[in-house]
This record gives C-alpha cells, sequence and structure tokens, in this order.
C-alpha cells in the first residue's frame, strides 16, 4: 500500500509557491488546487475551511508551522477522501490563537473526506509525519514532487 506522501505524488496533489504577501484565506484556495484539478473536491471547497477558521480561529495550525485545513465531515463539495499537500517557501500568518501564540505555516496538508476509514487511515499516517521533525523539516524545502519522495526515503516514518 503506499504512503500518503507516496499517494499525494501519484494523484499530483501538490503545490509550491512562494507564498510572500498572501492571506492565509489564499493560501487555503491555493492548497485545494491540486485536489479541484482531478474533482476530489469542488472548485468553491476552500470556502467552507476559510469559513471554520474564521469561526474557530487558526484551529488548523500545529507545531513546526504545519497546517492541516479542514472542514466538518461529509462538508459539501467533497466528492473524494483525500490530501492536498502545499509548501510555501515563506511563512503564512493565521492569526494569533488564545493564548495569543502567533500562528503560521509553510507545509499545508489539506483534507477532503468522504470515507471515514480512508480518512482515519490518513490522520493517523499524517500524525506519524508530523512527529518525523527531520522529515518534516526535508518537505519544508522541498520544490519538486521527486523532493518530496526523497524526504520520505531519507527520513521514513516508524512502522506501527
Amino acid at each position: 500500500m503506499p504512503s500518503v506522501l507516496q499517494t499525494i505524488v501519484e494523484k499530483k496533489h501538490y503545490k509550491f509557491i512562494d507564498g510572500k504577501g498572501i492571506t492565509w484565506q489564499e493560501a487555503v484556495k491555493l492548497s485545494t488546487e491540486s485536489l479541484v484539478a482531478d474533482g476530489t473536491v469542488a472548485p468553491d471547497f476552500y470556502e467552507q475551511i476559510n469559513a471554520c477558521i474564521e469561526k474557530y480561529g487558526p484551529y488548523v495550525v500545529f507545531d513546526h508551522n504545519i497546517a492541516m485545513p479542514h472542514t466538518q465531515e461529509n462538508a459539501t463539495g467533497a466528492y473524494k477522501t483525500g490530501i492536498g499537500f502545499m509548501v510555501s517557501k515563506n511563512l503564512i500568518y493565521f492569526g494569533d490563537d488564545e493564548d495569543g501564540e502567533r500562528k503560521e505555516a509553510n507545509l499545508f496538508f489539506t483534507l477532503s473526506s468522504t470515507n471515514p476509514e480512508e480518512h482515519m487511515s490518513n490522520i493517523q499516517q499524517l500524525a506519524q509525519i508530523f512527529m518525523n521533525d527531520d522529515l518534516i523539516d526535508a518537505l519544508a524545502k522541498a520544490e519538486t514532487p521527486e523532493d518530496i519522495l526523497e524526504a520520505e526515503k531519507n527520513f521514513p516514518c516508524e512502522e506501527e
């Protein structure tokens, strides 16, 4: 079974941007474009994600400048379960959390879900990736799909 990162490359669910001067709303839209391209999500799917972030704050931003944009399960416009991956050369500011901590990201793992089992499998694999600091650092420098696969090869996640 291919890994999450292999599937992202296989399905061309990746994007590399400069990110300088763009808003988080624009970044979320850009992070869905590879999913829109093959019909995984509708062109306006990002609007639901943005609405959730506006309502609940920057809950999608984690440590190591990782963002995982997503919305509620079975959101309108989610046609398939998938993950879009985007790297921004520059950090994108999402706001401050309730503790006043600045939330910014340059690695985006954008989720679409229609199948709970596939979705949970994706989340579990992403959790392994997020805990692998060397892999995260390598992914943050990725500029091509080959770089994604090379990062995974050089810094594999431990098998469960």
